[in-house]
């Protein structure tokens, strides 16, 4: 017998063969690592996401290119919240089939929510949906107030196989919360049949909090999208186009992820046409390597849907870190950073131009907040600060009474190890700074971004450079975790603000969008007066794609979806080659 394309194509990818130019109905993309998981209730990682949206698919998603507007998927129509927006009816599509030959129907839906409720924890994106639906981001091992009554009562089928939602209160984000692959929609029996939770009471319990990053889910996925899991293993996952998909079926017929750690090797594969896209790296690596080349094309100035900021910690709780622990020039109390005008000084001693030409290549944005710029919220009107030695002596002159600059401090801030873009930022800050007066010192040193990210949350980071890319594509996604001594953030930072906290609550509960632009415009305006983070300038997208594939523009490009950090910002089904 013959053996078929998809068995030719296992066979090259487990003999480790490469091809010349890969078919027309293939598409083959090589990445840095490996997949995380397959399974959408662990999944919090980019690239697990570019794999599950397309195995998977959501009750809705983000329409074309916008951030903004939504299309059905799973539903029929974009629903419209009730019971002064604590209600949701959602209307779900009916003959779709899910992979193992199941039919999807709203049981699916309603297991779905009720699994990534029950096994919650902070390593999944599932947080935020119990903050929705159930008033806290924890679950029942840590919230003793959440029972299986509150899990079942906020999600449920009516009599109409209508999927109802309930919320506690008003949540103007929780659409777009839906809309991450996170909250794909399970094959339910599926699901049960490979072991996983059963959903019932009887055995939820057993499931709280439980790490399903590895379940047999992920090892054996089913889910409605337009690609069905063929193999897996540690170098490399096949997929093959869904028969019996509902929507249009797909040109591309077979898609290869391959792991290729090294980055020469993936740009020399790339430009043979051994593989269609690569995770390329940095602009530089872009623009030097691949831009200009035979065969490839460069899609340039996307959006970038991430922040960064450089932290200046107000309570820092690392003695060691803190050197005599005095304004005596030997070292910094541990509430140094809680002087605005210190902070202000900070602000007015980073060259921003120059971090854009010397990192970003001149392609970079200084934004007004920590939220981005194509995000609903964003107000361009805030002040910013700019490099201005004058103005940053005169606020270190002014800091704790004229004791910073009389008796000058030592600093010791961390960067990421292996981070150049961190390493740059805090090289131009300490420059700047130690130049302001001869008794300043800012020591820097690189550090494994596992124990950074451990000792920044438990507040011992004196000052760090990090960043967050969005879970949804809402303003409360940023603002909140930024700015709010509840979010995510704060342990890092320590400031705290009663009228920002204020405002963040009040725009999480109202549905008038301008009503939550003029608070957000307000936070924006706050902390430029505060200063609590240096706000890094905003590097701009780009990708390498080979000049055969269609369908990946900037047209095209989502930043939302998970493959938009390394490849098109496209789902596979829209693509095709030529």
């Amino acid at each position: 017998m013959k053996p078929s394309r998809v068995t030719l194509l296992t066979a090259l990818l487990l003999g480790s063969v490469a091809f010349a130019a890969s078919p027309k109905d293939t598409l083959v993309i090589q990445e840095a690592s490996d997949t995380p998981t397959l399974d959408p209730t662990a999944n919090y990682d980019t690239g697990s996401s570019n794999v599950i949206e397309n195995i998977y698919e959501t009750l809705w998603t983000y329409k074309g290119s916008s951030l903004r507007d939504m299309e059905p998927v799973l539903a029929t129509a974009m629903p419209s919240f009730t019971n002064g927006g604590k209600t949701l009816v959602v209307n779900l599509r009916k003959g779709v089939k899910f992979h193992s030959g199941n039919t999807f129907s709203c049981a699916d839906a309603e297991y779905t929510f009720e699994r990534n409720l029950v096994t919650n924890s902070a390593e999944s994106g599932n947080w935020f949906l119990a903050e929705s639906l159930l008033g806290s981001s924890a679950n029942a091992n840590d919230d003793k107030t959440l029972t299986f009554a509150k899990i079942d009562k906020a999600v449920e089928c009516n009599n109409q196989g209508q999927l109802v939602f309930t919320l506690p209160k008003a949540d103007p984000a929780f659409l777009a919360k839906l809309a991450f692959s996170g909250q794909s929609i399970l094959d339910k029996q599926w699901a049960i049949k490979q072991g996983e939770w059963d959903g019932t009471e009887k055995t939820w319990k057993d499931w709280v909090g439980k790490d399903v990053q590895g379940s047999n889910l992920s090892k054996n996925p089913s889910g409605t999208g337009a690609y069905m899991l063929v193999s897996r293993d540690a170098n490399a996952i096949l997929l093959k186009a869904f028969p019996d998909y509902w929507g249009k079926q797909p040109a591309i017929k077979n898609v290869i992820l391959q792991k290729v750690p090294e980055l020469a090797a993936r740009q020399q594969a790339f430009l043979r046409g051994d593989a269609d896209m690569i995770e390329a790296g940095s602009r530089a690596n872009i623009e030097e390597q691949l831009k200009g080349k035979p065969g490839v094309v460069v899609v340039d100035n996307l959006p970038n849907t991430s922040a960064t900021g450089i932290f200046m910690n107000e309570n820092i709780k690392n003695g060691s870190a803190l050197g005599s622990g005095k304004l005596d020039g030997n070292g910094i109390p541990a509430n140094f950073f809680s002087d605005a005008n210190l902070r202000r000084a900070f602000a007015y001693s980073f060259n921003y131009a120059q971090y854009i030409k010397d990192v970003q290549q001149g392609k970079g944005k200084q934004r007004t907040m920590l939220l981005p710029d194509t995000f609903p919220g964003y107000d361009a009107k805030v002040n910013t600060y700019s490099y201005d030695p004058a103005k940053a002596k005169a606020y270190f002159q002014k800091a704790w009474g004229g004791q910073v600059w009389k008796n000058g401090f030592v600093l010791n801030a961390n960067y990421r190890a292996g981070s150049v873009a961190a390493q740059t930022a805090m090289e131009i800050l300490k420059k700047n700074v130690e130049a302001l007066n001869p008794k300043f010192k800012v020591n820097i040193q690189q550090k494994q971004w596992s124990e950074l990210l451990n000792d920044s949350k438990s507040g011992k980071e004196p000052m760090i450079i990090i960043g967050w890319a969005p879970d949804y594509a809402d303003p409360d996604n940023f603002m909140y975790t930024f700015y709010s001594s509840n979010g995510y953030y704060y342990p890092r930072s320590n400031w705290k603000d009663a009228a920002v906290d204020k405002w963040l609550e009040q725009a999480r509960t109202t549905t008038n969008a301008a009503t939550r632009n003029k608070l957000y415009s307000q936070v924006g305006k706050r902390a430029y007066e505060q200063a609590p983070y240096l706000l890094v300038p905003a590097g701009v997208g780009l990708y390498a794609v080979r000049d055969n594939l269609v369908g990946a523009t900037a047209d095209t490009y989502n930043p939302m979806l998970g493959s938009s950090t390394l490849f098109t910002g496209t789902l596979w089904k829209d693509l095709s080659k030529k």
